[in-house]
């Protein structure tokens, strides 16, 4: 029976790339000759800690242009809320989302079902699997999804026949 899995990750190594770069830029603006700006990559995070709300928009600016340049889309970007920090500097933690969220996997199976295509998905840990005795439903099902925004950078992988 014909099948795809419907995943949304982020290749790491090229996030990794792509705030490196963003230091290297940061580090060169004039603009931030003698400023406390920091930019850490940890675990499924981005940590930013810099003197004043200008300087972190642009220090935004310049993380989203760096993962665009690098294939990264803008939807696997979760922007918490900006911080006070102490010695009047502000933070601010960009969450990068990896997997399919149980609230978006029924969102996606929802949309599935509103097309009535003779498929059948259902939610799997971190990914949504969508079955079908037609190619073309599926193939169908996939342009939906990719005309829909859900918030989410998709995938459509292990297309099967």
């Amino acid at each position: 029976m014909p099948s795809f899995d419907i995943v949304s990750k982020v290749d790491m190594q090229e996030v990794d790339n792509a705030v490196n770069q963003a230091v290297k830029e940061i580090a060169q603006r004039y603009d931030f000759k003698g400023s406390k700006s920091e930019v850490t990559l940890e675990k499924d995070a981005i940590k930013v800690l810099t003197e004043d709300d200008f300087r972190l928009k642009a220090i935004i600016d310049i993380l989203q242009s760096k993962f665009i340049k690098r294939g990264i889309s803008a939807k696997a970007l979760q922007y918490g809320k900006v911080e006070n920090a102490s010695g009047s500097m502000v933070r601010q933690v960009i969450d990068i989302q990896q997997g399919v969220s149980k609230e978006k996997g029924k969102e996606i199976n929802n949309v599935i079902k509103e097309t009535k295509l003779k498929v059948q998905s259902q939610i799997q840990d971190d990914q949504v699997r969508v079955t079908g005795k037609n190619i073309d439903d599926l193939q169908q099902v996939i342009q939906l999804l990719k005309g829909k925004d859900l918030g989410l950078d998709l995938q459509f992988v292990n297309f099967r026949q």
